[in-house]
């Protein structure tokens, strides 16, 4: 960035240093990927694990509020499965039970439904408006215009410019360039 500042939990992220944001990110801030990033070698309840040991939880409490999360994103009876051994699918919500692991304020999405069939999209979605009800932000990168109309409120950018902002039911139909909803 060229100017401004990004103010997290009344801190400027940008006077802290290199440690001090990655505190403040581990704490604060939830990220999912299109492509999940789970840890190929870990079953589902050991990659929602890894924040929490990163964060120094005690390993009863981690395995508790993973098969928590796990049986909240409807997988209570994938615990041992690693990803190869789940549909993509499947993979995403064990990606967002992770992400709810050290239970974020802010949630970053980039294409949370780029990787999945329509129904499973529209699932991925319900679980936003979930995290959103319970007082978590969330903004979120979509080319998908059924995801952006449920979107409180749409921000279409093209070249690094602000096109054009609205809430999610003036979310255009066949969005050519990525937009960021909140």
């Amino acid at each position: 960035p060229s100017s401004g500042r990004v103010m997290l939990e009344d801190e400027s992220i940008y006077d802290l240093t290199s440690d001090g944001r990655a505190r403040l990110r581990k704490k604060n801030i939830g990220f999912v990927f299109q492509t999940f990033n789970l840890v190929p070698y870990l079953t589902a309840l050991e990659n929602i694990q890894v924040p929490m040991y990163l964060a120094g939880t005690d390993e009863k409490t981690q395995e508790e509020k993973a098969t928590a999360l796990l049986e909240r994103v409807g997988l209570g009876d994938r615990l041992d499965h690693k990803p190869s051994e789940l549909s993509v699918g499947q993979q995403q919500r064990v990606a967002l039970a992770r992400m709810l692991a050290n239970d974020p304020a802010v949630i970053l999405a980039d294409e949370p439904t780029g990787n999945l069939d329509p129904e499973t999209s529209q699932e991925v979605i319900g679980f936003f408006e979930e995290f959103n009800k319970e007082g978590r932000t969330i903004v979120m990168v979509t080319h998908d215009p059924k995801a952006a109309q449920r979107a409180k409120k749409t921000l279409r950018l093209r070249d690094g410019k602000i096109v054009s902002e609205g809430n999610g039911e003036t979310a255009a139909p066949g969005l050519d360039q990525p937009s960021l909803h909140v």
